[in-house]
């Protein structure tokens, strides 16, 4: 299987713009190509990790990446899929951000001896002349189809700065600089990035002629990506002075049922075959263990082994005991209790007495008191497979087991 299949398979490729030209390339470890970061604070979070895996892989085949942080572009605002323009930072706190940032990608990245890059795009935008820019950039844009793309769309009710008008351009001459200085030939983004990389191609093709090798990939649900990293408590760092190993792993056991498969294939290293073959048979208590190795491999990824392991210990101490959990309240039900197996969440609360009734029950599960075996249930009319023992959580300290 080569490098692009693995990619398609897992879900990563949502559209290129030379399919046959970019295989080749980065099956062949042919490709010097860029992602972007915006240093909008000082550590990257979980909302960042699809493309700094991607960069792994990548780097693994023999390419090159290029990691770009927008020193440059992060002063101003970037209209993609926002509805709000961006807060300027300081030239020091964009500085101080990017070399968190750095510190933080080597654990993915290697940029010893040259095999990758840290590159400020402040280096080169920050010092450009205007009449240049104009003359030399925005003479290969056209404003008619700069306003037919979504990203502009979206902001002209509200008002779209002429500032932020500009973000298209700056990128496209991002993608310009790295290809004449790096011999960067290719470039990744999210799929919010979609119509900003386009520009970028079409200003070298422009500039250098149709044969000029620059080519164009998105990553499938990038954007979504970016969500992934918050939560009702804010955004899960990769930094464990602000999100601990121990509630990092948390996090990712906490992921949906249905977005556990898919976060394995675009997150973890866990061969894809090995994952398709959980797919096929992922059911009831099958995805506690699928959601357990995604925590387990992505913690080890981002803090190591051995605090992987204390955080799989830890949550194993309190949420999957199972018989050796002498000291937890249990409820035992009888199988005339079930339905195929299955119970609602409202009469599983009120038979454990955790909460006195339906009403008190239905208020504790729709204001995110309630967790089943450490993650967040919210659906009042949700049903809760009793295959195995389960870990019932009301508030931060009652703890219950149930078994059938």
């Amino acid at each position: 299987m080569t490098l692009y299949e693995e990619l398609t398979r897992r879900g990563l490729i949502a559209q290129v713009t030379d399919e046959k030209e970019i295989s080749d390339m980065i099956n062949n470890g042919k490709a010097t190509f860029y992602i972007g970061f915006d240093p909008t604070a000082d550590s990257l979070h979980v909302g960042h990790f699809m493309a700094l895996c991607l960069m792994k892989r990548m780097q693994m085949a023999g390419n090159k990446p290029i990691a770009l942080v927008g020193g440059g572009t992060g002063m101003i605002g970037d209209p993609s899929g926002k509805s709000d323009m961006r807060k300027m930072l300081t030239k020091e706190t964009i500085q101080h951000n990017c070399e968190c940032f750095k510190k933080q990608m080597s654990r993915f990245i290697d940029f010893s001896d040259g095999k990758a890059l840290m590159v400020n795009n402040g280096d080169w935008l920050l010092d450009l002349n205007y009449i240049d820019v104009l003359r030399e950039v925005g003479a290969c844009f056209s404003v008619n189809k700069m306003l037919t793309f979504e990203c502009y769309k979206q902001r002209m009710e509200r008002g779209l700065t002429f500032l932020e008008f500009n973000y298209m351009i700056m990128q496209s001459y991002d993608f310009y600089k790295l290809y004449m200085d790096y011999g960067c030939n290719m470039q990744f983004g999210g799929d919010d990035q979609w119509a900003n990389m386009l520009g970028g191609t079409e200003l070298i093709r422009k500039k250098l002629g149709k044969d000029a090798h620059a080519m164009t990939i998105t990553l499938l649900l990038n954007s979504e990506g970016k969500k992934m990293g918050k939560t009702e408590k804010g955004a899960v760092w990769l930094d464990p002075e602000k999100t601990s190993p121990y509630d990092f792993f948390q996090y990712w056991r906490n992921v949906g049922d249905a977005d556990v498969i898919k976060c394995l294939k675009m997150l973890t290293f866990v061969p894809i075959e090995e994952i398709e073959e959980m797919e096929k048979t992922m059911e009831g208590a099958q995805f506690n263990k699928a959601k357990e190795l995604l925590a387990f491999e992505l913690t080890k990824l981002v803090h190591g082994e051995e605090e992987a392991q204390k955080a799989l210990d830890a949550a194993k101490a309190i949420f999957g005991a199972g018989t050796d959990s002498a000291d937890m309240p249990t409820t035992v039900l009888d199988a005339g209790d079930l339905t195929d197996g299955k119970i609602g969440i409202l009469d599983l609360l009120v038979k454990t007495g955790l909460a006195p009734s339906n009403s008190e029950a239905r208020r504790l599960v729709t204001q995110n008191g309630i967790s089943v075996n450490d993650a967040k249930f919210t659906d009042p009319k949700g049903l809760i497979d009793l295959s195995e023992p389960v870990i019932i959580k009301k508030g931060k300290k009652v703890f219950h087991k149930v078994t059938c």
